[in-house]
């Protein structure tokens, strides 16, 4: 099998074979699986409101819990007490326990960004004194990045280092911000700038070190369980082996750790949405008016549906991308690198799938949780009923490891850095569509199978993104920095793309294991799927064209738009109705 890399799903065709599916997961992935899903039911769901009100102590008592079932060293390496699981059972685990709401950040910020820069950078002496203790639990990590003048711009921070006059340790002064786990973490990695370095440095810093304190803990709109501090840190004294990785290598550590944080996000904002789908369907199943329940009516089976579409879509692209970067990192380590850095080197070839997971994810979360209020009606205002909680804790998801807007841009920005450096052929296939859009349309018609309309589909859209991309990079140049909308206009169309294709993908791989007549419902959600993707990808388009383009170059790729995001008329009432009727009849999110 060819090695996929990050970024090619743009000029190359993947074959269903090829990819991951959860309807694949092994039987120790299911047994995991169930795992979490029981934890949850038995000590967290019935403890939201417990959790909320950070009840003393509580989350350090259930991430206890959560550890002696193993549940905090899941990819930890067996040496140091973890489970060493590969990278697409790690998030099939992060995707359940994402259900958990604010326990689902403090778990994935302590097994995340709070042992992940440890294990993945950590010298052997480092490792050895940390990981255990993290995996068992003993130990509960955090992470110190933003402050208040430096978010989104993370090497602006002022946080700094001193070489103390005997030279054994660094003294550390400054400020952090929106701490995850702050109020209760035993370990902190802090980034910090040495002297007047111009890069961050990183510190694995203990509370018993002295010289910490905390602000009370933050009033938030939702999350309210999981703890926030602001930390200060005043004359820190760091034993100088403390020292994380090489000196000015922090801002490397941040933004790698940040990519295994996206695709994390994305999976945890799927095991959210898939469980206030289920409330949704069950709530309307109960919920009697007009003498029938409301699950009966084309408006609420319009939104059930459409919840199950944007979830199943999501969850297609987000394990194609795991099991992508589980390749990767196969490949990484059998040539002879040192698993810990495979495993980072792998993320990081696919840093524009985790952006792209990160925005999809978050932003189906978001509509999951708005239309389940929506179902909930009266109820789903009321903080007694569960869609309250749901639709507060979704929202910090579009904030979190890195914003959207920033994602986007990150995601254009990757994929042109790429094609740049010569790693990814962009400019060929590019060029190629400017040819094409001076020719005379293909009128031929291929032999139709029952996937030859969406294959098709796939390659006209791969066109439109290359066309609007291409022509904005040659037509601004140096200045499509500057242009972030239409940095997010070729987001969007890369966003829908990757979904696309990842979904098709899927209920082919699917149609081959059970066959197509037991598919009908997933057949459905693809074309619903695809049709509204193609309007998206046409306004888009059209939006970045009209920004850069002027005269017959502008008229011809509006054509180019047109023709490339043309699509046979679909009776969405009826696809979507499929969808819901199965939903409606199993009682649950059944995809």
């Amino acid at each position: 099998m060819a090695i996929t890399k990050g970024g090619e799903f743009l000029i190359k065709e993947t074959e269903a074979k090829d990819i991951f599916i959860p309807e694949q997961a092994s039987e120790e992935q299911q047994m995991i699986i169930q795992t979490c899903t029981d934890f949850l039911a038995q000590e967290i769901w019935p403890q939201l409101d417990k959790i909320d009100a950070q009840e003393d102590g509580l989350t350090v008592k259930l991430l206890d819990k959560a550890a002696e079932l193993g549940l905090l060293g899941i990819n930890a390496p067996e040496q140091f007490g973890g489970f060493e699981k590969d990278f697409v059972t790690g998030m099939l685990a992060t995707e359940v326990l994402g259900a958990g709401h604010s326990f689902a950040v403090s778990i994935s910020a302590h097994t995340g960004i709070g042992t992940l820069p440890i294990l993945y950078y950590g010298n052997d002496e480092q490792k050895q004194k940390y990981i255990p203790k993290l995996a068992n639990g003993e130990w509960k990590a955090c992470y110190c990045l933003t402050e208040p003048g430096s978010g989104s711009d993370a090497n602006s921070g002022k946080t700094k280092a001193v070489l103390s006059a005997d030279g054994k340790h660094y003294i550390l002064n400054g400020q952090k911000m929106w701490i995850t786990n702050g109020g209760f973490a035993d370990v902190f990695v802090v980034f910090a700038k040495i002297d007047n370095d111009e890069n961050l440095s990183a510190f694995i810093i203990e509370k018993s070190f002295g010289g910490i304190s905390l602000n009370p803990e933050e009033h938030k709109m939702g999350i309210k369980g999981s703890s926030t501090r602001q930390v200060f840190f005043n004359d820190c004294k760091v034993p100088i082996e403390n020292l994380l990785s090489e000196r000015q290598n922090g801002f490397k550590i941040a933004v790698n750790i940040l990519n295994v944080g996206r695709i994390k996000l994305a999976a945890a904002a799927l095991g959210g949405a898939k469980k206030t789908a289920e409330k949704s369907v069950q709530y309307s199943n109960e919920r009697n008016q007009f003498g029938r329940p409301i699950s009966k009516y084309g408006a609420i089976r319009y939104k059930l549906a459409e919840q199950a579409i944007r979830i199943y879509a999501v969850e297609s692209a987000l394990y194609r991308a795991s099991q992508n970067i589980e390749d990767a990192i196969n490949a990484l380590t059998a040539s002879g690198m040192p698993h810990g850095k495979a495993i980072l080197k792998g993320v990081e070839q696919f840093a524009p799938e985790a952006a792209i997971l990160k925005v999809a994810g978050s932003e189906a979360l978001d509509y999951v949780v708005d239309e389940g209020v929506q179902i909930y009606g009266g109820m789903g205002y009321s903080a007694d009923a569960p869609m309250d909680r749901a639709y507060r804790d979704s929202r910090i998801n579009r904030i979190f490891e890195g914003t959207n807007e920033i994602n986007r841009m990150l995601i254009v920005d990757m994929m042109l850095k790429r094609a740049m450096k010569g790693e990814l052929d962009l400019m060929g296939p590019a060029q190629a569509v400017a040819a094409e859009l001076m020719s005379i349309p293909d009128f031929t018609t291929e032999e139709e199978t029952l996937f030859s309309k969406e294959k098709k589909y796939l390659k006209n859209f791969k066109k439109a993104a290359l066309m609007v991309a291409g022509g904005a990079a040659q037509k601004l140049m140096m200045e499509l920095a500057k242009e972030q909308e239409v940095l997010m206009n070729i987001a969007d169309i890369l966003i829908d793309l990757y979904v696309c294709e990842s979904l098709q993908l899927r209920v082919e791989k699917l149609t081959e294991m059970r066959g197509a007549e037991n598919c009908k419902a997933e057949l459905e959600i693809m074309r619903v799927y695809f049709n509204d993707a193609a309007d998206r990808i046409n306004k888009n388009g059209r939006d970045a064209i009209n920004s850069f383009a002027t005269g017959d170059e502008q008229r011809a790729m509006l054509m180019g738009i047109k023709r490339f995001t043309k699509i046979e008329p679909l009776n969405v009432k009826e696809a979507r109705r499929t969808v819901a009727a199965k939903l409606i009849s199993e009682n649950k999110y059944c995809f």
